[in-house]
This record gives structure tokens, C-alpha cells and sequence, in this order.
């Protein structure tokens, strides 16, 4: 099971790196639209967000379940919004 802190930053560093890969898509791209990039960034935003709230969540019965889900989870928007990104080209 991976401890709060350890997944706090798994959640940073995650959605830190696609932040900052928009950001250099933007730099790369700037001929083109960035509405959709932007969007990118701020779904990234609203899911830190969520995420680092179901964490510190208090009323947890089963931590283990609890936190796997939330490593999923992660997974799940990460690849998500990383797919996103993919298709901005």
C-alpha cells in the first residue's frame, strides 16, 4: 500500500508533468489555438485538486482500498488527459 505522502506525490508529480508537457506544447505550437490546451490544464487542476481531497479524506474505513482507488484513479485521468494532449498535434 502506498503511504499518504507517497501518493500525495505520485498526484504532484503526475499531473505536474502533464502540465508542464502542454506548456511545451504551447511553446512548440505557437501558430495554433490554445482554448484546448488550456482546458487540458485546467482539468489537471480540478483533478489535484479532487484527488489530494479523497486523501485526506477522514472518514475512511479501509485505508488500503481506499488508496488504491485513488492510485487508479490517477492512472485513469493521467492516461486520460495525456491522450488529450496527443491529439492537440
Amino acid at each position: 500500500m502506498a503511504n499518504k505522502r507517497d501518493l500525495k506525490k505520485d498526484i504532484n508529480y503526475v499531473l505536474g508533468d502533464i502540465i508542464e508537457a502542454v506548456y511545451i506544447w504551447e511553446y512548440a505550437n505557437t501558430d495554433k489555438d490554445t482554448k484546448e490546451s488550456e482546458k487540458i490544464i485546467d482539468d489537471a487542476i480540478t483533478t489535484f485538486d479532487e484527488l489530494i481531497a479523497k486523501v485526506n479524506a477522514k472518514d475512511v474505513e479501509n485505508k488500503k482500498v481506499h488508496f488504491k482507488g485513488i492510485q487508479q484513479e490517477l492512472e485513469d485521468k493521467g492516461r486520460a488527459l495525456i491522450e488529450r494532449i496527443n491529439k492537440l498535434g
